[in-house]
């Protein structure tokens, strides 16, 4: 990635969103609600590793993306990426969200990603045991895509779980 790209991306990380936060409680009453929720009958709620949702949205034309991992709750791990330098497609905000969330997450701790990004999940697993077959030649987003591959490769070489699921929007 290029000095430029990058500086872009870091500045894009730290524009201030105005969404409330919510949290997720697992006792009493809300354990039950949250438990028959999808991430809860998926097992992400006990799942030995980090857990990470990553989500896109539009605001007034300008896409932006981010990621929140359920079990660190410290500011520095939410992250919100993209705005009008990256237009209004989804893919390629929610594509750097999810290289920042695997940078945050440690080589040999398992991770556990649900997006509601289709295009996320076929451009990341065209790429997972092509071998020396696959090219970028051509393919969007290369510049993250690269980084995110070589993240993933490291992961698999420590036999190290990651797993990207698809969840409904919302």
């Amino acid at each position: 990635m290029v000095d430029e790209q990058r500086t872009a991306l870091k500045k894009a990380a730290g524009v201030s969103g105005g969404k409330d936060e919510f949290q997720v409680r697992l006792k009493g009453r809300e354990r039950d609600y949250w438990m028959g929720r999808e991430i809860g009958m998926l097992g992400g709620y006990g799942f030995q590793g980090q857990v990470t949702a990553g989500d896109g949205a539009d605001k007034q034309g300008n896409m932006g993306a981010g990621y929140n991992n359920l079990k660190r709750k410290k500011k520095k791990q939410q992250c919100k990426v993209g705005r009008e330098e990256e237009g209004s497609s989804s893919n390629r905000p929610e594509l750097a969200a999810f290289l920042l969330a695997l940078r945050d997450t440690l080589i040999e701790e398992p991770l556990l990603y649900l997006c509601d990004n289709q295009s996320l999940l076929k451009a990341v697993n065209r790429w997972i045991g092509e071998g020396g077959k696959a090219t970028l030649v051509g393919a969007p987003d290369t510049d993250i895509l690269v980084a995110a591959i070589d993240i993933l490769r490291k992961r698999i070489a420590a036999g190290t779980a990651t797993f990207l699921v698809k969840v409904k929007t919302h």
